[in-house]
């Protein structure tokens, strides 16, 4: 399970990419196969489990799309056993 929750607010985004170019780990991509009703591809999570939580995806986005919360219920690290 991953450690932050992400809430995208889709119908607002405007595929503009300040949130990919802000991102450290490449978590975020312009989603090919899904249009908003704005008409643009709209940004969507590949790789959740690789953010940080730094967050600044959402503090670039100027159109207030996405919100990241801490996941209250991760999973457990695997043990080195």
């Amino acid at each position: 399970m991953q450690k932050f929750i992400f809430e995208l607010r889709k119908s607002r985004c405007k595929s503009c990419g300040l949130c990919l170019s802000a991102c450290p780990k490449d978590v975020l991509f312009l989603n090919p196969d899904e249009v908003n009703g704005l008409g643009y591809h709209a940004v969507d999570v590949k790789n959740a489990d690789a953010c940080v939580g730094c967050a600044n995806c959402a503090l670039m986005c100027p159109d207030g799309v996405i919100e990241i919360y801490e996941n209250p219920h991760p999973a457990p690290p695997a043990s080195a056993g």
